[in-house]
């Protein structure tokens, strides 16, 4: 347990915000072939507290292609809560989830400022629900979970990185996915 805490906290040191470790796209070289300093870092992090709660601690790697593409992969680390309430407010039940999964993504860059993004994943999924009128708990059976995730962002040079904020949407919506049925919200810096 200690490991795993030590774990999430360089995890959540690097990856305060949405980060990413890339820069402008250099110059296209006329050799070809593989060009380090074309890959980035970063990933996700995600705090979200309420009826719908969420914690995600998903890093990526990727690599820019030209000025306009970029694809890489990434791992995620997901935990989520649903709060189901009855009319009256009360609380009927609640479902949570841990997620464990990967993801690739490709990226298009249609102008400088603008970004386009597209994610599937594939997550294992296992949790329970507890309900509040005294039922045993439920636990729900591990599975595998499919998402892909659409967005479009802003991006906004700022020093020598850049500022990124992006609406986000699970196109696949399955009902036990990590991401909800509503669009959420990402931003961060990148360096």
């Amino acid at each position: 347990m200690k490991k795993c805490l030590a774990v999430a906290f360089v995890m959540l040191s690097l990856c305060f915000g949405k980060l990413y470790a890339q820069e402008e796209a250099p110059a296209e070289k006329s050799g070809g072939g593989f060009d380090k300093s074309k890959l980035f870092f970063g990933g996700t992090f995600g705090l979200s507290f309420g009826d719908y709660t969420l914690v995600n601690v998903s890093p990526q790697v990727g690599y820019h292609f030209n000025k306009y593409l970029a694809a890489g992969t990434g791992i995620n680390f997901i935990y989520s809560s649903f709060k189901t309430r009855y009319v009256n407010g009360d609380e009927a039940y609640r479902e949570n989830y841990g997620n464990v999964g990967v993801n690739v993504f490709g990226r298009v860059y249609p102008i400088q400022f603008l970004l386009l993004q597209i994610q599937p994943e594939l997550n294992y999924n296992w949790g329970n629900i507890k309900y509040a009128n005294g039922e045993p708990t439920t636990d729900l059976k591990g599975k595998f979970i499919p998402c892909v995730l659409a967005g479009i962002g802003g991006v906004l040079p700022a020093g020598r990185g850049a500022m990124i904020a992006m609406l986000q949407y699970d196109l696949a919506q399955d009902p036990r996915s990590p991401y909800g049925n509503k669009v959420f919200f990402t931003f961060g810096y990148n360096f």
